[in-house]
């Protein structure tokens, strides 16, 4: 019997998740990846840039950020994609702050009408939140901006997509077996194992 001499990267490591959705050669898993989460609302995303992933803060005291994948399309949507492996108590705080600055970096001098292009980020996270730890079946989050007293999208239907919308994708509830995934560039790449063998 000849030996499975079958490599795989862990995606659940910063140079793993980085190796495999954040180079160009690899773009093509980033682009299923976002339209297998987005494509039902935004439509399908044909082409992205990556850009950089470092952001400086306005001046010497304000933090930075430094996102695990930032990128945009052809009509000018930012994505932020985030690996997060350990709890950390304030995170959507930080999801927050990191969705402000592909929000400002729009802004123009001179005459602007405040027009914004959709900002997404999407967290993949190896915790469980809190509010939610005895809920099995639900590990994914789609928070945006909504009217609290009729619970409708806030911006009107002139606009088929949310301007800022927060997915969070809590990964230990994800216990599907390979040959059960429906999507297929999960099934295509990670045919031999399941999210328990990272």
């Amino acid at each position: 019997m000849m030996a499975n001499n079958q490599k795989f990267i862990n995606p659940f490591t910063d140079f793993g998740f980085k190796k495999l959705f954040g180079e160009e050669p690899n773009k093509d898993l980033l682009l299923d990846f976002l339209n297998d989460w987005l494509q039902d609302e935004q439509g399908k995303i044909k082409e992205i840039k990556y850009l950089n992933s470092e952001r400086q803060g306005r001046n010497l005291l304000e933090r930075k950020a430094v996102f695990d994948l930032y990128c945009t399309t052809e009509s000018g949507e930012k994505f932020i994609v985030e690996l997060q492996r350990t709890w950390q108590q304030f995170f959507k705080d930080r999801t927050i702050y990191y969705a402000t600055f592909p929000i400002a970096e729009q802004a123009q001098q001179g005459d602007w009408d405040y027009e914004l292009k959709a900002v997404y980020l999407i967290a993949i996270i190896d915790f469980v939140f809190d509010e939610d730890v005895h809920d099995l079946h639900k590990y994914r989050y789609d928070v945006k901006s909504t009217d609290t007293e009729t619970g409708k999208v806030f911006y009107d239907k002139k606009v088929f997509y949310d301007k800022l919308k927060f997915i969070y994708l809590e990964m230990p509830k994800f216990n599907k077996r390979a040959e059960n995934l429906d999507n297929h560039y999960v099934t295509k790449n990670t045919s031999s194992f399941t999210r328990k063998d990272f």
